[in-house]
């Protein structure tokens, strides 16, 4: 059987500290976890990290923001989070930039700029679905 790849990960130099094959916001959340629990646990620390996710839309930027992450690289990036990343000083780089991701998130946060904001909105949307993080991760530390 063969293994899909990551849909996110994480890198401190050339050193892959975290990698998920979830779905949706879901690594996001489990990146989130993860720093938690890392020698990275502030986000102002994390502006040396380096994070490669399939797709960024919007709220995938708000969360990344809010992470405190410094460098982004996205397979698909929109339009309007290349944005968000750039306006608070993120290096971001993509495959592909499109001028929007078909995902109702992106719509729902299309007023929403606070990272906090959209923090809180996603996180209800994931609790009223049932739909918790998925436990498909592999962590490094």
């Amino acid at each position: 059987m063969k293994k899909t790849a990551p849909t996110l990960e994480l890198f401190h130099g050339r050193r892959r500290l975290f990698e998920s094959r979830g779905r949706w916001l879901h690594p996001l959340f489990e990146l989130e976890a993860f720093l938690a629990g890392s020698a990275w646990p502030v986000p102002e620390q994390r502006r040396a990290l380096r994070v490669r996710d399939k797709i960024v839309g919007k709220a995938a930027a708000l969360l990344l923001v809010r992470l405190g992450i410094g460098t982004v690289h996205a397979g698909l990036l929109s339009e309007l989070g290349d944005a968000v990343l750039r306006r608070v000083g993120v290096k971001v780089s993509c495959d592909e930039l499109v001028p929007r991701i078909a995902c109702g998130t992106e719509i729902l946060l299309e007023g929403v700029d606070d990272p906090g904001e959209a923090y809180g909105i996603i996180r209800r949307r994931i609790e009223s679905a049932g739909d918790g993080p998925p436990g498909n991760h592999h962590l490094r530390r």
